[in-house]
């Protein structure tokens, strides 16, 4: 299919004009104008851009593009390698953070939270469809230690669980990636526990003292499964040959 049909399609399906975003979303380096085999993964790292070329990708479709805020404007170093084995292959790369994130059926906070079984019942900084932090209800109450190896077991990774809630666990909020300072709006809402990818020296304080655990279950382990839902979508709407790729990242 064209190119601009299906970026004009994930820009709708995924609301991109409505999000004040850290760095451009749709697409960010332009390739060929007509695509037939799409790879999706988390970020558009070397080693993913490698794949695709093997694969003989038109379009890198990726959660984690370029183009950052406060980031060096220039393009050198590995940045430049990773932009001209793009243009050199006329690969396109495509971009789609905070509505990636939002997406209600499609999006990594709905795919983890569908992973963990959970019932999803509000977004707490917004709508549903916008909000970024998700609150739900485990189906049956589990202690922090049970639900620590629950995490281990449905991501592949160990948790880092930071103590600081009730004895069982029953309600919670979630929010993939770097989110851990939304740990303080999860405790307003007075939730059990916070699950993130991320953590910093503060959390451990914040989680004790007002009351929360918290669980940093890795940024990449968590946000690999929206992209992954958008590539299965294309394929199965367009007919398009879509193939994921998990780069392994501990973090």
């Amino acid at each position: 299919m064209e190119r601009k049909q299906l970026l004009d399609y994930l820009d709708d399906q995924l609301k991109a004009g409505s999000f004040r975003d850290y760095a451009p979303n749709g697409l960010q380096v332009e390739g060929t104008e007509e695509i037939t085999k799409v790879m999706t993964g988390v970020t558009a790292s070397q080693g993913l851009i490698d794949e695709a070329i093997s694969w003989g990708a038109d379009l890198l479709l990726v959660h984690h593009g370029y183009f950052w805020k406060n980031e060096s404007q220039t393009i050198t170093g590995i940045k430049a390698k990773r932009i001209k084995s793009l243009l050199t292959h006329d690969i396109n790369l495509a971009g789609y953070h905070l509505p990636l994130d939002a997406h209600i059926a499609l999006g990594n906070n709905a795919q983890l939270g569908r992973l963990l079984e959970l019932d999803v019942q509000c977004g707490l900084d917004d709508e549903l469809g916008k909000a970024l932090v998700f609150k739900g209800r485990l189906p049956v109450p589990m202690s922090a230690v049970d639900f620590a190896a629950f995490l281990e077991a449905k991501l592949g990774r160990k948790p880092l669980h930071l103590p600081g809630g009730p004895e069982r666990i029953e309600t919670l909020a979630w929010c993939t990636g770097g989110a851990q300072d939304y740990i303080d709006l999860a405790a307003d809402a007075g939730v059990d526990a916070f699950v993130s990818g991320e953590v910093s020296e503060r959390t451990t304080h914040i989680a004790a003292e007002r009351g929360i655990h918290y669980f940093a279950a890795g940024h990449h382990a968590t946000e690999r499964y929206g992209i992954k839902a958008l590539g299965e979508h294309l394929a199965e709407r367009f007919g398009l040959e879509v193939r994921f790729v998990d780069v392994p990242n501990p973090v």
